[in-house]
């Protein structure tokens, strides 16, 4: 086994101890916290997430058509939602960081390591916005 892969879970009980929090922030958050007021969009913005299939953009924070729990539940989304998180889990552990962490904090350091994060984090960022988007949906 990779020594990448080798992680002394009792010396890290606090990332345990962290994400649960997430979680349980998160839905505090969303079932508690989130208004639900009408989001002021850009009519060219409207049209254009009506041209890839969202009805009625605007009406809540996120589309329902990929957030519902029936869409969370279709075999489509659940794939993407685990294949989503391990990129996420994996692409942290590898770049020693998250995107915050390399935008705040290593770009502040002035960390080329966090320059050339942060740039890969935004071409990411756009290719997914642009190019992969549109099929998901």
């Amino acid at each position: 086994m990779s020594d990448f892969f080798k992680i002394d879970v009792k010396a890290n009980r606090w990332g345990l101890v962290f994400v649960l929090g997430t979680v349980i922030g998160g839905f505090i958050s969303g079932q508690f916290l989130t208004p639900n007021d009408y989001v002021d969009l850009n009519p060219a913005t409207i049209e254009s997430l009506k041209g890839l299939g969202i009805e009625n953009p605007g009406d809540g924070f996120v589309p329902d058509k990929m957030f519902a729990w029936e869409s969370v539940f279709s075999l489509k989304n659940f794939f993407f939602l685990a294949l989503g998180g391990f990129f996420i889990g994996f692409g942290t552990r590898y770049a020693d960081g998250c995107t915050s962490g390399h935008a705040i904090t290593g770009l502040s350091q002035l960390k080329w390591q966090s320059l050339v994060a942060v740039i890969g984090f935004f071409i990411g960022g756009l290719l997914m916005t642009h190019v992969f988007l549109p099929y998901i949906i």
